[in-house]
């Protein structure tokens, strides 16, 4: 596409979300509050910026207080409507993230719904000890009014220097930053100085309650895909054919790239569906490299361990990487601490 066509393309794009904004700012299109918190976490970019950990993070910190459902819009599943996430969904059923939550977090309710204010309405009647919902990738849509904001920002892409689709990445209109109550700015590099840190807030802060947090990947260990096969130990240093479908799977490669030996990678589109041809391609992998393992995502995992077409020497090749958020210095205070007390107000509201 020409880059003419495609600046035509992204002005109209931008009318058109622009427009659809201030149907709803007239009250043209509805929005419906709940009478229950709702914290949002979004972005305004396509791809990944980190919305699933954030979601995890924060499931993790506040399930010992909250009764929490997870609302998702279950993106790329072939389902329809209201449907609720079990460990043996499958991810063609439910989508890939909402799973991968579901296997982290079994005892907490996670829903695919794409229409979210329907999502929350059954959930309301089904569970009434829910009190409080986190709803995954919702800001753009604006048919329910969350109580709280999250708004995810991914260090390796600034907004700064992005421009709308097709010809940048953005979603949602950069002003529609306003709404946030709080930033987070994921895949944070190790020598991410005080002075970016300043740069992003002065592009994002806009109004006195809104607080900045910066974040990065803490991996955990390696594990098999399979618990089932012998295998050597992966040290520090193995040998790693990178696998991902990713919305943005640099920060990944940057990241493994540290601790591993990194001699290949095969990386696809987001939300990715895996076939006999991409297990062709692992096979040949592991004959090109011998001595090497598939390191892949934790959202590829759920897609893959299903899986039952693979060779026995593939088998014991497929690893997958475990990640959480974390927190980093230069953050404003207590993220945890200030989303609880925005709850609590929410409650009294």
């Amino acid at each position: 596409m020409s880059k003419l066509l495609l600046n035509i393309c992204s002005l109209c794009y931008k009318w058109g979300v622009a427009l659809r904004h201030r149907l709803y700012d007239w009250h043209i299109f509805k929005s419906e509050s709940f009478d229950i918190p709702i914290v949002c976490v979004g972005n305004i970019t396509v791809g990944g910026t980190g919305k699933t950990p954030t979601a995890e993070y924060i499931i993790s910190y506040l399930s010992s207080s909250y009764n929490i459902a997870l609302l998702s819009r279950g993106y790329g599943r072939r389902t329809k409507g209201y449907r609720e996430v079990k460990c043996s969904s499958s991810y063609l059923d439910v989508g890939d993230e909402p799973l991968q939550i579901k296997l982290k977090f079994p005892d907490t309710l996670v829903v695919v719904c794409e229409d979210r204010a329907e999502g929350i309405r059954r959930i309301r009647s089904r569970y009434p000890d829910i009190n409080l919902i986190v709803m995954d990738d919702g800001f753009q849509h604006r048919s329910v009014t969350p109580k709280v904001n999250v708004i995810i920002l991914d260090a390796t892409r600034p907004i700064s220097s992005d421009r709308m689709l097709p010809a940048g990445s953005l979603r949602d209109l950069p002003s529609r930053l306003r709404a946030a109550h709080h930033f987070i700015v994921t895949k944070c590099p190790d020598d991410m100085t005080p002075l970016d840190q300043r740069i992003w807030r002065k592009q994002l802060v806009s109004i006195a309650f809104q607080k900045v947090y910066f974040s990065r990947v803490k991996a955990l260990p390696v594990a098999p895909l399979f618990l089932d096969d012998d295998r050597e130990e992966v040290t520090f240093g193995s040998q790693a054919v990178l696998m991902s479908g990713i919305g943005n799977p640099q920060a990944f490669k940057r990241d493994m790239g540290n601790r591993f030996n990194v001699v290949d990678t095969l990386f696809f589109n987001d939300h990715h569906r895996y076939t006999t041809d991409d297990v062709a391609l692992m096979e040949k992998m592991i004959d090109r490299y011998p001595r090497a393992i598939i390191l892949m995502t934790e959202k590829d995992a759920v897609k893959l361990r299903r899986f039952r077409r693979f060779s026995p020497a593939l088998r014991r090749a497929l690893y997958y990487q475990p990640i959480e958020m974390e927190i980093i210095d230069g953050s404003d205070a207590n993220f945890i601490g200030n989303l609880v007390a925005d709850i609590e107000y929410a409650e009294r509201d």
